[in-house]
């Protein structure tokens, strides 16, 4: 399965086929080319809006059933325009809004004697303010949102499937740090380890305690204090917590789906070791490798925001 972006465009054109049945209402009616267009951004849920003439929207709840049954997470914009053919643009009186103009005469010139009768100025002017709602059939419309929503998937699914490329660069990268850092973890613990009990003897010596207290004491003592010390300076652990993390990217990555929001969990984990790393390093080395794995974690972090 793919790993879905939430960024992506689609757009379709279609228009209803001459020969469909409509009834003769809609044969009367001006055609209507249909254009549906949908755009989609990163978000935490699944956010849809419509731009569509308010002739569109009792046929909303099925589009809304569409897009939801289709995508997962998203702000989404689906925009539905219907515009008249070329020949439809000078305006045609039709019998039935003749018969009304009409009538409506019939009533002002029987109630004014200073009316005048309509001309045929005045009647076109009529047509053209009020001009038959262009609509496209139900069935057309649908296909065409059908498609375009498969377009905008498979747009989603191109952006993926380079954002899961990218990710995968920077697990990588996070575990050729891990790497140069595992073996400096215990060089520098013992170094500490020795540097502290050289410090903690000069002290005692300073402090004058070597009359009053026993070599074999104090240098148990300061064993003590210096395993104490190299225990909290130990990132050992954190770099087998990292690596089960990128372990687990790399499973979702692979799995695809919706995996947009556990990325974004272990996005948070990842930066939790790292940040450890850095405050529990005790050498340049180390310090400089937990900069350079925050920086590749930040990066991550920017890229998995637009995981679905």
């Amino acid at each position: 399965m793919s790993v879905y972006s939430m960024t992506g465009f689609a757009t379709v054109a279609a228009k209803p086929g001459a020969g469909s049945d409509a009834d003769a209402d809609t044969a009367s009616r001006p055609t209507a080319a249909v254009t549906v267009e949908i755009r989609s951004v990163n978000s935490r849920f699944l956010d849809v809006s419509y731009r569509m003439p308010d002739e569109l929207r009792a046929i909303e709840p099925a589009l809304r059933e569409l897009l939801t049954a289709a995508l997962k997470r998203g702000k989404v914009e689906l925009r539905i325009s219907a515009g008249r053919e070329a020949d439809a643009a000078m305006p045609e009186p039709t019998p039935e809004l003749m018969h009304r103009l009409t009538r409506i005469e019939s009533t002002v010139l029987g109630w004014s004697r200073q009316a005048q009768p309509l001309t045929v100025n005045e009647i076109l002017h009529w047509c053209r303010s009020a001009p038959p709602a262009p609509r496209a059939a139900d069935d057309t419309l649908l296909e065409a949102a059908r498609r375009c929503i498969t377009e905008l998937k498979e747009a989603r699914a191109r952006e993926g499937a380079k954002l899961s490329e990218i990710l995968m660069q920077r697990v990588q990268l996070l575990r050729s740090l891990a790497t140069q850092a595992a073996p400096m973890v215990a060089m520098v613990v013992k170094r500490q380890q020795e540097r502290f009990v050289e410090r903690w003897n000069e002290a005692l010596q300073n402090a004058g305690a070597g009359a009053t207290i026993p070599a074999e004491a104090m240098r148990e003592r300061a064993l003590g204090e210096a395993t104490a010390y190299a225990l909290r300076i130990d990132v050992a652990e954190e770099l087998s917590r990292l690596s089960a993390h990128l372990s687990e990217i790399e499973r979702l990555l692979a799995k695809g789906g919706e995996v947009g929001k556990r990325l974004e969990f272990l996005i948070q984990e990842l930066q939790r070791e790292a940040n450890t790393l850095g405050s529990k390093s005790a050498a340049l080395e180390l310090s400089s490798i937990a900069v350079d794995m925050k920086v590749a974690i930040e990066q991550m972090r920017e890229q998995v925001q637009n995981v679905e």
